[in-house]
């Protein structure tokens, strides 16, 4: 059985794939809602990829999830920079291929960890 400690990691981690895994609609609506950019939803997924490692470690997640995720790091890192500013708009969560392409990967990590890639989007507070 898993620690409260990693327990609450594991969760972070299916929240933030949540995010990235909705449709562009539904992160759009999520948002608004809590009046963050869309940089927000890398960040979150940022916050807890940090962590899978220690995931991989307490056998939380597998070595194969951490691979996806790690794909997942790269495929955002690489839209990233001041050039590519036009990739992280509303716009571009329904059009670029990008933002297509992480939906996917998180979608399958998602069904790894649980069975299926549609959660409940969790509720976040911005500190501003």
């Amino acid at each position: 059985m898993a620690t409260p400690d990693f327990m609450a990691l594991r969760r972070l981690l299916i929240d933030s794939l949540s995010v990235l895994a909705a449709d562009a609609s539904v992160q759009t609506a999520w948002l608004d809602e809590h009046e963050v950019a869309v940089d927000e939803i890398a960040l979150d997924f940022d916050h807890a990829f940090r962590m899978a490692n220690r995931l991989v470690e307490h056998d939380q997640i597998s070595g194969s999830a951490a691979a996806e995720l790690r794909e997942i790091d790269v495929l955002l890192a690489g839209m990233s920079g001041h050039e590519q500013a036009d990739r992280w708009t509303r716009d571009a969560l329904v059009s670029d291929a990008g933002w297509s392409q992480a939906r996917q990967l998180a979608h399958q990590v998602l069904i790894e960890l649980t069975g299926g890639w549609e959660h409940p989007l969790p509720s976040i507070q911005a500190i501003r």
